[in-house]
């Protein structure tokens, strides 16, 4: 039987495998520092023996598997493999702490959890609590892994499950203004119809190598890059974090680049930038706005317009530049086919006119299909005719490019990860010595967006800068934690009571810009 008849009942799995029975032998996976390669049979086939192990021990269809590992090519297995079996996948931070993840255990009430091995004693601990009936570390293959597990069971893999379009894919979550994480619950349609519509887009082959520097456990790094890659036949070029001489090197060989901005802007300060883009053909930016300065900087070193796109947790990619056409600076260009994009009054709810701006609401097959357990939340996000309002408050110009100007809420984006206030406020009011605080974010040139806390202490508190962070590391992961923590006696407010955030921006807008 041909792999893609195996696979054609699952229908995610029917189109992440479209090619692969006439090129099974042609290379999927290329490292820089080695000349191993993985090819995609090879690659699938370890997806199958992680399938074949799940259904061994009673995953069923639907079931949640959540994943916290570093990034290595068995990530992206362990992604595939889910899907096979029918689950459900939930990719976590290896960086979350342990009260992060026991939330999200307890959240997700999932059948298996796979763990980082440095903490394996906390979190297989968590795991327990949580009721979670079975936990392996991603280790190697010593004793009581997940690796060793499988190969002890030897479990011969005979089927993937079938899944339909409407059934749900994975989970990722994404947090709040409550403070309180929520998981966005995205079908097997979704993330299908944008890889194919992404593919044609952005002219993806089976001649491009995709440089992959991006993280694993959101939509940029597995599902945008790793799906167009698998969709269209395309080489990874496989890195396990962001490395400026590493992606210099690259660039040779290469034919793209899927990044965030802070790439571009520490790429930009290397001196052999210039030289190395020449060879390659496409230069793409997303998960955070993109200077309308790193843009022209950009070309004006390499030759390259960055192609700008916009997308988001709950409804993937949603805008983009063009391939062939203008790319305007300062916009994530127009909707993407099959999806329709409008830009609606916060007060009348009716669609502004051009130049103006207002509330950004997007539909599509690309749309998630609501928060886990949370219908009141979903209720609350969707309009009635199926819009999703995404909280972005955009423009758009006479040619149809959109231009995202703020959010509704308090969102902070740094070096392209979403932090909202409201989770580190929660951290901060905890100590005995806060009064109350109020997270920030304002302009880095690095990370776009730097995360600073104001804070409110009591009389005679002894309470720190260094004591504030320290704290909410020790609390979340290393990307929340302030940058800059300032005391002050009092919160801006409005006559409502309401903390004026507008006003401590203005305040503090200048205070990285000597960095």
């Amino acid at each position: 039987m041909s792999l893609s008849s195996l696979y054609s009942s699952n229908a995610l799995l029917n189109v992440l495998s479209i090619g692969l029975d006439d090129s099974p032998d042609k290379t999927f996976i290329r490292f820089l520092d080695n000349d191993t390669q993985i090819t995609r049979q090879a690659f699938f086939s370890t997806c199958e023996r992680y399938c074949a192990f799940f259904l061994e021990i009673g995953i069923e269809a639907g079931d949640r598997i959540v994943v916290q590992s570093p990034k290595t090519t068995d990530s992206l297995c362990l992604y595939i493999s889910a899907i096979m079996a029918g689950g459900i996948y939930i990719p976590l931070n290896p960086d979350f702490t342990d009260a992060e993840v026991s939330y999200y255990l307890n959240d997700s009430k999932p059948t298996i959890f796979i763990c980082v091995p440095e903490r394996a004693e906390s979190l297989m601990k968590i795991a327990s609590e949580s009721d979670v009936p079975f936990t392996y570390t991603i280790g190697t293959k010593d004793i009581g892994t997940f690796y060793e597990e499988v190969y002890l069971r030897d479990a011969k893999f005979t089927e993937v499950i079938p899944r339909e379009e409407e059934d749900i894919a994975a989970i990722l979550y994404t947090s709040g203004t409550t403070g309180k994480p929520k998981g966005a619950m995205i079908s097997h349609r979704a993330l299908s119809s944008n890889a194919l519509i992404l593919r044609k887009e952005w002219r993806f082959t089976s001649q491009d190598l995709l440089i992959h520097a991006l993280p694993v456990f959101h939509t940029h790094g597995l599902f945008v890059a790793t799906n167009v890659a698998l969709v269209s036949g395309a080489k990874l070029l496989f890195l396990d974090k962001f490395d400026s001489d590493k992606i210099i090197k690259a660039m040779p060989f290469a034919t793209s680049l899927m990044g965030v901005p802070t790439f571009y802007t520490r790429l930009l300060q290397h001196a052999d930038l210039s030289t190395a883009a020449k060879h390659m053909r496409l230069f793409i930016s997303g998960s955070a706005p993109l200077l309308a300065q790193t843009h022209e900087e950009w070309k004006e070193k390499t030759g390259h317009a960055i192609l700008e796109r916009y997308g988001m947790t709950e409804a993937n990619m949603v805008t983009s530049n063009p391939y062939k056409g203008i790319r305007k600076a300062g916009t994530v260009g127009i909707p993407l086919e099959g999806i329709k994009v409008r830009i609606t009054s916060q007060e009348t709810m009716e669609e502004v006119g051009e130049g103006q701006v207002g509330s950004l609401e997007i539909k599509g097959a690309n749309l998630f299909t609501g928060y886990w357990q949370n219908p009141e939340k979903t209720a609350s996000e969707f309009r009635k005719d199926g819009y999703f309002i995404s909280g972005d408050l955009a423009c758009r110009d006479n040619d149809g490019y959109i231009s995202i100007v703020g959010r509704e809420k308090d969102l902070i984006i740094s070096g392209g990860f979403n932090i909202y206030p409201k989770e580190i406020e929660a951290v901060l009011d905890e100590l005995p010595d806060v009064i109350e605080s109020a997270i920030i974010g304002v302009y880095h040139a690095d990370f776009g967006e730097a995360v600073v806390a104001v804070v409110v202490k009591k009389e005679q508190a002894s309470l720190t800068e260094e004591d504030i962070i320290g704290y909410v590391s020790s609390q979340l992961v290393n990307y929340k934690r302030p940058k800059h923590v300032a005391f002050a006696s009092n919160l801006p407010r409005n006559s409502m009571g309401k903390v004026q955030k507008n006003v401590l921006r203005e305040q503090f807008k200048s205070l990285f810009e000597a960095n």
